[in-house]
């Protein structure tokens, strides 16, 4: 299938995004010596749905080194760069993305990209998922089964799952320790800062910061935030992460309030209806709201729009929003992921480990999915594996266990 992307003249642009990060991804590089030898993936066709940027690419160069036919688009309309996509494709891989598609040509993409009728998906929100299992079953004659990355979409899984709607194996990446504790955490927190501060060019130092969501990503970027200099507000409704906001120095607090008092609102909770009408109608002139959660439901933005009484492109990526009031609001990159909607996401070494997880599932999937059934956590072998290697990679060393105290635990227990 021939590829679908914007612009080939931007390719060379996007290639030279694809060796920088290739340059700080060493866990890749040593599983991609290692599949160039073995061909894992020889015969098998991959279907790719992730942000398409620079360190999905290098990661699609990756099973393409191990032997798979490769077909990517992106799982966002706003998160696709064109320059990567022109590169990717000149590569040898399928794309089916370009920046800021219609919800119509979003779902071409989709669509095209799994006419190829793949062994293994690598998905990311969920979308290739649902279009398997509720439009076009069809096209999964020859799955296998695959990986998904986000919160959001191992969400949809765990739900598909418990009512006996997954049809086919999923390993639920997102919950890995490798995943979870560092990109969640750490590749969250860096690349919201990255987005905000790139797009509104203002000060977070001194700033009321409310950060909805305390899971993992939410942990991150209110540290991150906090780390500026931004008093932070936490609104939650988990009792237990509403406890450990407290006790990590923050307050808490239920939107309806905060609303009235935060200077920056950010959403990361995987939930909808987060930030809605009410809230923002009570909010500070200027306030700035953005979302990190993967789908743009969590703020209200069809709302925002139909209570405004003035509209304007602020800046890019700004949309300023005059409310009844008087009092102007400002919207970052349309109310979706504003880190890579409106940044590069998270840094290349935090996915060199997400991704590295990503393609180890994707062999283990392959090798065992006559065994496998439903939403499956990632084997505890491969977490490690990754963890191991992160370590080797950072020229760090650790003690071992010796075997009395392997029998001690093991008594122990």
């Amino acid at each position: 299938m021939e590829s679908m992307v914007r612009n080939y003249d931007l390719a060379p642009q996007g290639a030279k995004k694809i060796a920088w990060v290739r340059s700080n991804m060493p866990i890749l590089a040593v599983l991609e010596e290692q599949f160039i030898k073995e061909q894992p993936f020889k015969g098998l066709t991959i279907a790719m749905s992730i942000h398409m940027e620079a360190k999905t690419a290098r990661t699609a160069l990756l099973f393409k080194a191990g032997g798979a036919k490769v077909f990517a688009t992106g799982c966002n309309p706003l998160s696709t760069q064109d320059d990567v996509a022109a590169a990717l494709a000149l590569e040898g891989v399928a794309v089916n993305a370009w920046y800021d598609a219609t919800e119509e040509e979003y779902h071409e993409h989709l669509i095209r990209t799994l006419s190829c009728k793949p062994h293994l998906i690598v998905d990311d929100g969920g979308d290739l998922t649902q279009i398997l299992l509720d439009e076009r079953p069809d096209l999964a004659e020859n799955l296998m089964g695959g990986g998904e990355e986000t919160t959001t979409g191992v969400m949809r899984l765990k739900q598909r799952a418990a009512k006996g709607e997954l049809t086919f194996p999923m390993i639920c990446v997102n919950d890995a320790q490798m995943k979870y504790l560092f990109d969640n955490r750490y590749g969250t927190g860096q690349s919201v800062m990255d987005g905000i501060n790139t797009t509104t060019n203002l000060v977070v130092a001194g700033k009321k910061a409310v950060v909805a969501g305390y899971g993992w990503c939410g942990k991150g970027a209110a540290m991150r935030l906090k780390g500026m200099g931004a008093r932070i507000i936490v609104c939650e409704t988990d009792p237990f992460k509403a406890v450990e906001a407290v006790m990590d120095g923050f307050d808490v607090m239920p939107m309806a309030e905060a609303a009235k008092v935060g200077d920056l609102f950010l959403t990361v909770t995987g939930c909808k209806d987060v930030i809605t009408r009410e809230h923002m109608a009570t909010m500070k002139d200027g306030a700035v709201l953005c979302n990190a959660g993967h789908f743009d439901v969590e703020v209200d933005v069809k709302g925002l729009r139909e209570m405004a009484v003035k509209t304007w492109t602020a800046r890019n990526n700004i949309e300023g929003y005059e409310l009844p009031g008087g009092q102007k609001i400002y919207l970052l990159a349309q109310g979706r992921l504003v880190n890579l909607a409106a940044g590069d996401g998270h840094p290349a070494e935090i996915m060199d480990t997400s991704f590295a997880l990503q393609v180890l599932c994707a062999r283990y999937m392959s090798q065992h999915y006559k065994d496998l059934k439903g939403a499956i956590p990632v084997p505890e072998e491969i977490d490690r594996l990754v963890a191991t290697m992160k370590l080797k990679t950072l020229g760090i060393h650790i003690d071992t266990l010796t075997p009395e105290q392997q029998a001690y635990i093991g008594e122990g227990n």
